[in-house]
């Protein structure tokens, strides 16, 4: 199946930004090829401008904190596995522990950092990149994959406590919802809210449906039309049914 996530505040979108990022950044370090480097480099620049955000660090310690005063009240409950909860317990500690120590704007070391910033300010222009652009990239570029590895480690390692607390929030998020079976009649589904609150939506459905989900919602009702693409023409909406799995997730 295939799941399409669908934030529903500021703050659950940056999250799930940060997070694809993360995850684009250490597959492209992990690998050995120049280019492969120059890619996990722009990531870091991405992951960089997101995580600027003055309030980040805040966030989510606050959501941390609200967490574990949740968890913490489930304790000698009979249904709940006392092991899973002290882990996940420990993880919030760890990871709270970690952020507290971040001093600063996130990711200043990199600012701070002028060679960087110039490769930085120069993958801003189309092709701004090239050897004659940047002599001491492109010599850097030619040094071994592990110096590679070694350097983006290191220059994404003050980003790794943000990226652990992202993910302890975004998977409690996602464990949160309840997962419903609805059918999209020729290809639109519609619902009322009714009250019910959610930070994030997620839609899966079977890989034989060629067509993706387009989500609209607000407080008061919750739109989806299934659309397929063929070509260079506008999406449609399609005609068939569609199955699909519904999940409200809030935390």
């Amino acid at each position: 199946m295939i799941s399409y996530e669908y934030p529903l505040s500021e703050r659950i979108r940056i999250l799930l930004r940060l997070e694809d990022l993360y995850e684009r950044a250490q597959y492209f370090t992990a690998k050995t090829d120049p280019q492969e480097h120059h890619v996990a480099l722009l990531c870091l620049f991405e992951i960089l401008e997101v995580a600027g955000r003055a309030d980040l660090k805040s966030d989510l310690l606050q959501e941390l904190e609200r967490q574990k005063h949740t968890l913490e009240a489930l304790r000698d409950n009979p249904d709940i596995s006392q092991e899973a909860l002290d882990n996940i317990l420990w993880e919030i500690d760890r990871t709270s522990s970690r952020l507290f120590q971040l001093s600063g704007k996130i990711g200043q070391e990199l600012r701070e950092n002028d060679w960087l910033m110039s490769i930085k300010q120069r993958t801003n222009i189309p092709g701004g990149v090239c050897e004659f652009d940047l002599p001491s990239y492109h010599y850097w570029l030619h040094q071994s994959a592990e110096q590679h590895r070694h350097d983006l480690e290191n220059w994404l390692a003050p980003f790794l406590p943000i990226r652990d607390g992202i993910a302890i929030v975004l998977r409690l998020l996602r464990e949160s919802g309840k997962v419903s079976t609805q059918t999209a009649v020729q290809g639109v589904y519609q619902q009322m809210m009714a009250g019910r609150i959610a930070q994030m939506l997620r839609i899966r459905l079977m890989r034989d449906y060629h067509c993706v989900p387009e989500l609209s919602a607000n407080k008061y009702a919750l739109n989806i039309r299934f659309t397929a693409q063929e070509g260079g023409q506008r999406p449609k909406v399609i005609e068939s049914n569609v199955d699909f799995e519904l999940t409200f997730c809030n935390l």
